[in-house]
């Protein structure tokens, strides 16, 4: 039975006003979301949507969802995809630079270069998604020990 929330008297279900107190009550109640689970999605759930946009899905989970397998999904996801977006734009830099000082070569080097690192990015994406998704709890080596070090084991 749903309860008011204003003075805590049991009200009928999709009962517009309290009938102890006359406070407006919402007509439909949600159900509460499991211990621990701040976002109410399933633990797999909530990891591979760690991943879906980069570090930045990764920072909205890392401060909403509190439980220890989400928070390392999320702090690999700040770590993974903050790296290869500072190194994809580093190296956009680098070849338009590279078109001015070094010519063609310069140029074909460099976009080569950002390629291969946002191929390799849109693979550690899916990859890591799906993992995640599997329940497995999948660490890229490097990022994993760094994003321990950085946030904290989890």
């Amino acid at each position: 039975m749903p309860h008011c929330t204003k003075c805590g008297a049991v009200v009928p279900d999709n009962a517009a006003f309290c009938g102890g107190c006359g406070a407006p009550q919402a007509a439909h109640y949600a159900a509460p979301a499991p211990a621990g689970a701040q976002s109410g999605l399933a633990e797999n759930v909530a990891g591979a949507l760690c991943y879906v946009l980069g570090w930045i899905t990764g920072l909205i989970f890392y401060f909403t969802d509190k439980r220890p397998s989400v928070q390392f999904h999320a702090a690999q996801s700040i770590v993974v995809f903050g790296a290869l977006t500072i190194l994809s734009g580093g190296l956009g830099n680098f070849f338009v630079f590279g078109l001015a000082a070094g010519g063609l070569a310069g140029f074909s080097l460099g976009y080569t270069l950002w390629e291969l690192v946002n191929l390799a990015g849109v693979i550690l994406w899916i990859v890591l998604m799906v993992k995640t998704y599997q329940g497995e709890r999948f660490r890229v080596p490097v990022a994993a020990d760094l994003a321990e070090k950085i946030f904290g084991k989890a």
